[in-house]
């Protein structure tokens, strides 16, 4: 298997996967549910959601609402899934699985969790092992020092690095100093790539983290500290993501990354709503190629049918 930077000098853009908490839902995990409870209770459910990303190629479109896709492709050969797939341990900090009653299970949720991936994979996808935030303040705000962070980061990336990743995505990030530590973490045990990716909301100033973190800025700090990726997910559809990517990214010389929701949630009678389509937000890849990514993918709400037209608009770009 190649190399990222090998498969984005070939294809000049990566395509990566969709959700994994909508998916699991869908699949019965419960509100509240810790998702990475899954990867020891019910692996077969997570291997489900991997295997339908790793097989997101344009092919398995069987609607003829894009006036006979599927079979087009089909005859042109056009078969690849998407580049990269992800895990299922965006929560899999002690600090998170603690709240969960699984503190003790950090290592082995971790590595089941990169194996399951790997095993989908094979020689189709790179697997990329996702890092969410911790839930805690660092010092000032709050009572985690830098020290304790990296300490946190450290024991999750060992285990990721141990199940075999490719890659490390520090993603949903909102502050920088917890999103250095996660990145000093993986500098400190591996030397796997690492991608840090922040959250961003608009607001009355424009674009920022919860705390205050503008695009630009985290580009450059975060170049600066040493990432080999950056870029933003979630916070908003595809729409938010390309202005958010138009800022973030004449402030870094990285590949950019991007994963925008389905759209903004909506609350209907009682289940969160992601309304964007797979038709819709493939409509927008080509804008958000042009406002600077590198890799797309999708965040809360997107789907296998979302990654299929991705990679299919992909192909037609390059």
């Amino acid at each position: 298997m190649k190399t990222w930077r090998e498969l984005l000098d070939a294809k000049k853009i990566l395509v990566s996967d969709g959700a994994w908490g909508t998916e699991l839902a869908k699949r019965g995990l419960g509100v509240g549910e810790a998702p990475e409870r899954w990867n020891l209770e019910r692996p077969e459910e997570v291997a489900a959601v991997a295997e339908a990303y790793v097989n997101a190629s344009p092919d398995i479109i069987i609607t003829n609402t894009l006036g006979g896709t599927r079979l087009k492709l089909a005859k042109a050969g056009v078969t690849d899934g998407p580049d990269i797939i992800l895990t299922n341990t965006f929560g899999g900090s002690r600090f998170k699985l603690e709240k969960a009653g699984m503190g003790e299970a950090v290592a082995e949720v971790n590595r089941i969790g990169a194996e399951i991936s790997k095993r989908a994979a094979g020689d189709q996808a790179l697997v990329f092992a996702s890092v969410g935030p911790t839930g805690e303040f660092m010092a000032p705000l709050g009572t985690i020092s830098e020290q304790e962070m990296v300490a946190c980061f450290a024991e999750q990336i060992k285990a990721l690095v141990e199940g075999g990743v490719d890659a490390i995505l520090i993603e949903t990030q909102t502050d920088l100093g917890e999103a250095k530590a996660a990145l000093r973490a993986v500098r400190e045990n591996t030397d796997l790539p690492a991608v840090t990716s922040m959250t961003f909301e608009h607001g009355p100033r424009g674009y920022a983290t919860i705390m205050g973190v503008r695009p630009e800025q985290a580009a450059e700090e975060l170049t600066a500290a040493g990432a080999d990726i950056v870029g933003a997910n979630c916070g908003g559809g595809i729409e938010q993501i390309i202005e958010v990517i138009t800022a973030l990214s004449p402030a870094t010389d990285l590949p950019v990354w991007a994963k925008p929701n389905a759209g903004l949630p909506e609350l209907v009678e009682g289940q969160t709503v992601f309304r964007e389509t797979p038709q819709q937000m493939a409509a927008r890849f080509a804008d958000l190629v042009e406002a600077g990514a590198d890799i797309i993918g999708g965040c809360c709400g997107t789907t296998p049918e979302h990654i299929a037209l991705f990679v299919a608009e992909r192909d037609k770009l390059v």
